[in-house]
């Protein structure tokens, strides 16, 4: 893992009217780690999320995103389909798949959707609609073994199990070819042999395609295993940063938890 930045976030604010769903927000994810962010329901990880990926547009503050090269981008400003076009892919706490559609056809659509080659191209289908389209289909074949799911390329995704549909969502989000992966509950739904599963993928997402990884989990067992590094928010704010070694010895965090269910805080330590 090198020093240098994939996001910078600066004194970031996300207003809705009265309400504030982020306030002076501050974090930094290294290229190549696995960072976590924690809280409680409604601290506001899913509205960070939304600001990262360009869905959400703070009001005050900067979002720095170190691209292809390095190249700086300020995603604020920015609309969603440019920031995944940046190098930003994200997966969803609630399933975003084509349910009637296969899991070769899911991934495929991501990898098309990088493509650029535009409606006259897919319409008169030329020799670099072929070259492009032959790709695609080898890139969503290379990615379906990646994560596990080759034999059920033909599967009706809406048939899949929960822990096959989170290996389906990763290999969508792989797809657009992006720098970093934005994970939304991953866990979600999934058995305790799934998680197992899980937790192995998400590792060798970083370790063989070198994808900087940032996830959103309830699942404290799952974080504290995997993360590098952990920012913790409540009503918004931050109020921790560290090692899961460290934020599991915070006063602040062990009490924004037992302000929320004791099992969570107990998961913490």
């Amino acid at each position: 893992m090198t020093s240098d930045l994939i996001f910078d976030v600066q004194n970031v604010t996300l207003r809705f009217g009265g309400v504030i769903s982020l306030s002076d927000v501050s974090l930094n994810h290294k290229r190549g780690e696995i960072l976590a962010v924690i809280g409680p329901n409604g601290a506001g990880k899913t509205s960070l999320f939304n600001s990262l990926t360009g869905v959400y547009q703070p009001q005050e503050g900067s979002i720095t995103f170190f691209g292809r090269n390095a190249k700086p981008i300020s995603i604020i400003g920015k609309k969603a389909h440019r920031v995944s076009t940046a190098g930003v892919a994200r997966t969803f706490q609630a399933s975003r798949m084509f349910s009637a559609l296969t899991t070769f056809e899911n991934v495929k659509i991501g990898a098309e959707s990088h493509r650029g080659i535009g409606v006259l191209g897919a319409m008169v289908k030329g020799p670099a609609t072929r070259r492009g389209e032959k790709m695609s289909d080898a890139r969503t074949i290379e990615l379906l073994d990646f994560v596990g799911l080759r034999d059920k390329a033909n599967t009706i995704s809406a048939s899949l199990s929960y822990g096959d549909r989170r290996r389906l969502e990763i290999a969508r989000g792989l797809a657009t070819n992006p720098q970093v992966l934005l994970l939304d509950e991953p866990a979600a739904g999934t058995n305790p042999a799934e998680k197992i599963q899980l937790t192995q993928l998400i590792r060798k997402v970083r370790d063989e395609m070198g994808v900087s990884i940032l996830l959103i989990e309830h699942d404290m067992k799952l974080v504290m295993a995997l993360a590098e590094r952990l920012y913790v928010l409540n009503f918004g704010s931050v109020i921790a940063e560290g090692t899961p070694d460290e934020i599991r010895a915070n006063a602040a965090v062990v009490e924004a938890y037992l302000g929320s269910t004791t099992s969570d805080a107990e998961e913490l330590k």
